[in-house]
């Protein structure tokens, strides 16, 4: 049976080895609620929850579980003349949200920001017949294994034409941010570069729920990686958190004053 957690959404394979704890959970990037660890069916998720769909443009389109479940965050499908590429990840697979994706092309790749957003991609890899790219920096955080995943390397892997897997390090060794250059670029970011709440600018923290902050030398690397993109638009892992005008010019200016604040 697969269960997930209801604290991250991570999946776990009961029938290979019981299930005591989370072990995203218990990372202090992530956190098991005061009430305790809880599980709950995968086949309980699917008849409880639902997906939600938003256009944000011609060919990026987001999906949020509701209500909502453990973390909360997007996944992403961005359409590309080339094939479609999945996100991030949420738990929650319907059937709906098949039949969605099936008519808007299948996926054609998945990729996926970092351990935190894992969820059930092993599902949606089989579901799709897609490969998985995760940073082999972040290899210890799989909790169940799919002859999907394919590990890379690493700071840079290109997965389509004008579309790139950037790792930038920081919330986890392997977090990584995706860049599609097409038009005025688009970065897609998860957690990894936050977008805050007034869709102007990001920040950038080790752990977001125990509020434990990067390094001002490691937010300068993060910087350096950064700079030759070019991209205007941003999308960030939750629902309302992007930035859609002059987002390059945000985000170093973000980079700057967080690295100046730690300086003081």
């Amino acid at each position: 049976m697969i269960k997930v957690c209801t604290a991250c959404g991570t999946s776990y394979d009961e029938q290979r080895e019981e299930i005591k704890r989370c072990a995203i959970c218990d990372d202090e990037r992530q956190y098991v609620p005061a009430t305790g660890q809880k599980w709950m069916p995968l086949e309980r998720l699917l008849l409880t929850h639902s997906n939600k769909w938003q256009q944000h443009t011609a060919t990026l389109f987001s999906l949020q579980t509701v209500p909502g479940f453990a973390i909360n965050q997007r996944a992403f499908l961005l359409r590309t003349s080339q094939g479609n590429i999945l996100w991030d990840c949420i738990a929650n697979l319907d059937n709906a949200t098949k039949a969605i994706i099936s008519a808007l092309g299948g996926i054609h790749a998945i990729a996926i920001s970092h351990p935190h957003y894992y969820s059930t991609m092993q599902d949606w890899a089989t579901a799709f017949n897609a490969p998985i790219y995760l940073h082999a920096s972040d290899r210890e955080w799989i909790m169940r294994s799919s002859p999907h995943i394919q590990l890379w390397h690493g700071d840079e892997l290109e997965i389509l034409p004008a579309v790139k897997l950037i790792r930038l390090g920081g919330h986890f060794a392997g977090g990584c941010v995706l860049h599609h250059s097409h038009n005025d670029g688009l970065l897609l970011s998860g957690d990894i570069l936050q977008v805050t709440p007034g869709a102007n600018a990001v920040s950038f923290m080790w752990s977001y729920p125990n509020m434990l902050p990067l390094s001002a030398s490691t937010v300068s690397d993060i910087m350096l990686r950064l700079s030759p993109l070019k991209f205007e638009q941003l999308y960030g892992a939750f629902e309302h958190r992007e930035i859609l005008t002059n987002a390059q010019k945000k985000v170093l200016h973000s980079g700057e004053k967080y690295i100046a604040c730690l300086q003081k």
